[in-house]
């Protein structure tokens, strides 16, 4: 089910990265600062929660009580994983919407306008990474050789959000309440990922449910990768890679399924 869809992606991979750069060319064009927007404002919204939490949460860090930037890293680290993933959730979900006109007068292969939205993601997320590793820096911290496991944190970031991207898109052609209720969602979602606190803050009864937010393991394994010179959770990544696997399936079946339909209603 999966090789059609990387087959028919690999005969127009041209279409797909020169989307992807008329993409960041139009971002560019149309602002002074462009793509440079998407760096902003998670390190922006990072620096707000630092100045607030930083004084409370730094204690909370284990063996990081006297590093009075730990929080900081901390927080970007989060950032990091909880940007790409909501982008590329956020963008999925209007994809076939925002592009009817072209559904209804190209043919080519749908599969391919989710994966323009994960390669520009993609690159917004690693000139994010380039933009936190300079802060690092500044701070004095140099993440350890542990920081050889970020493509496989970022490539499973990708696919979880394409895979829950696309469910909600594809419900959103047909339910457009479900546009209106995802972004309330995900605001849900960021404050039960573990992010602006540590887990060791809440109750014991809610921390079952957060280990059940499939986020909160590939964040902890971003903040253990780039703060604590660990290695990733493979536990808690373990399930979340089964997971994600059975739901692109499911959700590339539906897709095809549900594709002729969909340009009907669009």
């Amino acid at each position: 089910m999966l090789a059609p869809n990387f087959a028919s992606a690999w005969r127009y991979r041209h279409f797909i990265l020169s989307s992807i750069h008329t993409e960041f060319r139009a971002r560019f064009v149309r602002s002074k600062l462009g793509g440079l927007w998407m760096i902003i404002h998670p390190l922006a919204q990072a620096a707000i929660f630092a100045l607030i939490l930083a004084e409370l949460m730094a204690a909370k860090l284990p063996g990081m009580a006297n590093n009075k930037f730990a929080y900081a890293i901390y927080l970007l680290s989060g950032m990091l994983a909880w940007s790409l993933f909501s982008e590329i959730v956020s963008r999925c979900l209007t994809v076939f919407i925002d592009n009817g006109n072209l559904l209804k007068k190209m043919l080519f292969p749908r599969i391919n306008l989710p994966l323009i939205i994960a390669g520009s993601a993609l690159i917004n997320n690693l000139l994010l990474l380039l933009a936190i590793l300079a802060v690092f820096a500044l701070l004095g911290h140099i993440p350890g050789p542990q920081l050889v496991w970020m493509p496989l944190l970022i490539v499973l970031t990708m696919a979880l959000g394409l895979g829950v991207g696309l469910l909600l898109g594809v419900f959103n052609v047909f339910v457009r309440d479900v546009g209106q209720v995802v972004p309330i969602a995900l605001q849900l979602g960021f404050w039960f990922t573990p992010i602006v606190y540590t887990p060791s803050v809440i109750p014991l009864y809610l921390r079952g449910v957060l280990q059940l937010n499939p986020m909160t393991a590939i964040v902890q394994s971003f903040q253990n990768v780039m703060l604590f010179d660990r290695a990733p959770d493979f536990a808690g990544l373990g399930w979340i890679f089964l997971v994600t696997l059975l739901l692109l399936a499911a959700v590339l079946a539906l897709f095809r399924r549900a594709s002729a339909e969909m340009v009907d209603v669009l």
